[in-house]
């Protein structure tokens, strides 16, 4: 099999890792021209330093020892296989970076023979790839459960990244739909890499020389709607994962129907919306101070399909507005919907000099079609409405132009295919800010 049908599986196979986010062009290339808009396995995803970067984004291989029901990949199933070595991958690495094409590398691999001969095969690529190669380009790697920690610690010193994983988000669901796999064989490594990062990074503030690991951090990916999970558990999994881990990100993949199996939910289409309300609520966990068991819980335990995250907590919380925009905090400023991270932070800045009126906020960048029904402005209230949950909820839902993910088509970016859909299967997560 030749080098360009093995990239033709194998870079359509790596489509299901939404471990960083993607895009493609179809742009066709002017004769005579600089650069290339081919969008073969080419994925964008971000360095550390926040530049957003073309990566060509590949597995080794898509031959598997495992059989988990949910993977395109798993043993039982009739596809075309194919194996990268690693000198090929790396030709195609280089051979691309030359001609502009790329400024990174995303490899990830199906488990072959043993996780152990796998994550060997994935190291020689980095390794050469930075020592032989001068390779400086970003790399991000997908660590493989149950391989040899020394693998693991040997490829964090070449890698800008790291990811493993978790997959399914309970044990329960582990057990159900890949129980070839432990859960402890995939937090074991999460853990190493972690309290290597924070080792490395200290020695680096003692000395320049010293080598760094996993720079940019480590990622993992959760799948959304393959087993009977709420919100809940999925947020609450999350918000551990940050904790215990300090992971950069936790990516959400809406699952895809792409077998039948009796363990599996009955879905005709990927479950976009959660997974957008997911990611929403995830950025509500990151950056606005909330937690899961305020955002969900044992009475609430899944999303409100219909509003976001923030107006769902507020409306559930309606005892505490409205609040003056001019005295309360910041950290309520956040819980404050249509009020984002910098709007808050103009609004205290501002306040300091003289009192807000409510033209101002407009000026400050407040989403007022819903901020309106939880403040009050010098003692006034805007929001036209009695302050109870049905009216509230009633008129965030007819002035709500929302941009939710499409549902009526779910086809992901194929290699070579002529032509893409822009809703492709969660490799772009698409979610508002947490306004």
């Amino acid at each position: 099999m030749d080098t360009l049908t093995k990239l033709g599986i194998l870079g359509d196979a790596a489509k299901y890792d939404v471990s960083c986010s993607s895009s493609g062009s179809d742009r066709k290339n002017t004769k005579d021209g600089l650069g290339s808009g081919y969008k073969a396995g080419i994925c964008h995803s971000w360095s550390d330093d926040g530049r957003c970067i073309s990566l060509l984004k590949i597995l080794l291989t898509n031959k598997c020892m495992y059989n988990c029901v949910y993977c395109v990949n798993r043993a039982t199933n009739d596809i075309p296989r194919a194996s990268f070595t690693p000198g090929e991958v790396i030709d195609l690495v280089m051979n691309f970076y030359r001609r502009n094409y790329i400024e990174g590398l995303f490899l990830s691999s199906a488990v072959e023979k043993s996780p152990d001969h796998t994550m060997e095969q994935m190291l020689e690529v980095v390794k050469k790839l930075r020592i032989e190669y001068k390779f400086n380009g970003y790399i991000h790697l997908k660590a493989i459960p149950g391989a040899d920690m020394t693998l693991i610690a040997q490829s964090g010193l070449y890698v800008d990244r790291m990811s493993i994983n978790i997959e399914l988000p309970s044990s329960q669901g582990l057990k159900l739909l890949a129980p070839q796999k432990e859960k402890q064989s995939i937090l074991k490594p999460m853990k190493y890499i972690s309290s290597q990062i924070i080792e490395k990074s200290e020695e680096r503030r003692l000395s320049r020389r010293a080598v760094p690991f996993v720079p940019a951090g480590q990622s993992t990916q959760l799948i959304v709607g393959a087993t009977p999970d709420h919100d809940l558990n999925i947020l609450t999994l999350s918000e551990n994962l940050y904790k215990r881990f300090n992971l950069k990100r936790v990516f959400y993949s809406a699952y895809v129907p792409v077998s039948s199996n009796p363990l599996l939910p009955a879905l005709k289409q990927p479950p976009l919306l959660r997974e957008h309300r997911i990611y929403q609520a995830d950025w509500l966990l990151r950056f606005y101070g909330f937690s899961a068991n305020e955002l969900l819980d044992e009475t609430h335990q899944d999303f409100d399909m219909s509003l976001d995250p923030k107006c769902d907590w507020a409306l559930r919380n309606i005892h505490l507005f409205p609040v003056e925009i001019n005295r309360v905090d910041y950290e309520m400023l956040l819980r404050i919907p249509g009020i984002g991270v910098k709007s808050a932070q103009r609004i205290v800045r501002a306040r300091r000099v003289c009192q807000l009126s409510y033209d101002d906020l407009k000026k400050i960048g407040v989403v007022l079609k819903r901020a309106r029904y939880f403040i009050t402005c010098r003692g006034k209230y805007y929001g036209g409405i009695s302050l109870n949950q049905p009216a509230i909820r009633d008129c965030l839902l007819l002035g709500s132009n929302e941009r939710i993910p499409r549902q009526d088509t779910w086809e992901q970016l194929s290699l070579f295919s002529n032509t893409f859909s822009l809703n492709t299967t969660s490799l772009t997560p698409v979610y508002n800010s947490a306004d």
